[in-house]
C-alpha cells in the first residue's frame, strides 16, 4: 500500500520543503517538491522525445495542427484542492515562451482529452480558465521555435492548496505561474523536444 506524501508522520517535513523550496529559486526544476506518485503522462507524448506535428504551432513559418495533447495524472498529494497546467519553452530566445497557461482545473479531474487547449471546443472541465500564452492567445500555442537545435517543452501540473486563485483569462502567464507556485502543494512534469 502506497503512503500518502502527506501523511501525518511528514506532514511537518513535507510543509518544510514546501516553505523552503518557495523561498529559494534554485530548489529543484520549478521550485516546487515532487509528491511520490504523483505523475503526469500523456497517451499523445513520450517523456524526452519528439513532439508530433499534429501538436505544433500552425501559423510563423510552423505547419502543424496546433492541437494540444491529451494528458493525464494520478495520485494528487493530499490537501489538494485544484491543479494548475503550465507549457513553458525554457531555451526560447528572452528567457522562455509560454505555450499553455490552464488553472482553476476541478479537483476532481484526472485528464484532459486531446484539443482541450482549443477554447472553442469547449472540452475543459467547468471552471477551468484558459489564459493569454506568449502568443497573445487564450488556450494552447504549439511549439515553433526559430530553426536550430531542438526546444525542450516543459508540461508541469501542479497539485494547489486553493480551489480557485482568483485570476482571470487576462491574467499574464507570469502573474499565473507566480501565484501558481505560492499555492503549489505539488508538481508532476514531462518535457518533450521539437526542433525544425
Amino acid at each position: 500500500m502506497q503512503r500518502s506524501p502527506l501523511s501525518p508522520s511528514r506532514c511537518s517535513l513535507a510543509a518544510l520543503a514546501a516553505l523552503l523550496c518557495l523561498a529559494l529559486p534554485a530548489c529543484g526544476q520549478a521550485g516546487t517538491p515532487t509528491a511520490t506518485g504523483f505523475t503526469l503522462a500523456s497517451a499523445d507524448l513520450r517523456q524526452g522525445e519528439p513532439i508530433g506535428p499534429r501538436h505544433v504551432y500552425d501559423r510563423d513559418g510552423c505547419r502543424g495542427r496546433n492541437i494540444s495533447p491529451a494528458l493525464s495524472w494520478t495520485h494528487p498529494p493530499a490537501g489538494t484542492r485544484s491543479f494548475a497546467l503550465l507549457m513553458f519553452d525554457s531555451d526560447a530566445p528572452g528567457g522562455g515562451w509560454w505555450h499553455w497557461v490552464v488553472f482553476d482545473i476541478p479537483v476532481q479531474t484526472r485528464s484532459l482529452p486531446s484539443g482541450a487547449g482549443n477554447l472553442a471546443r469547449h472540452l475543459m472541465p467547468a471552471g477551468a480558465i484558459q489564459s493569454r500564452n506568449d502568443y497573445g492567445s487564450l488556450g494552447y500555442g504549439g511549439p515553433c521555435p526559430p530553426p536550430g537545435a531542438p526546444h525542450h517543452y516543459r508540461l508541469m501540473l501542479y497539485a494547489l492548496r486553493v480551489a480557485r486563485l482568483g485570476l482571470g483569462a487576462n491574467a499574464s502567464p507570469g502573474e499565473v505561474h507566480a501565484s501558481v507556485r505560492a499555492a503549489a502543494i505539488a508538481k508532476a512534469e514531462m518535457t518533450v523536444l521539437y526542433g525544425r
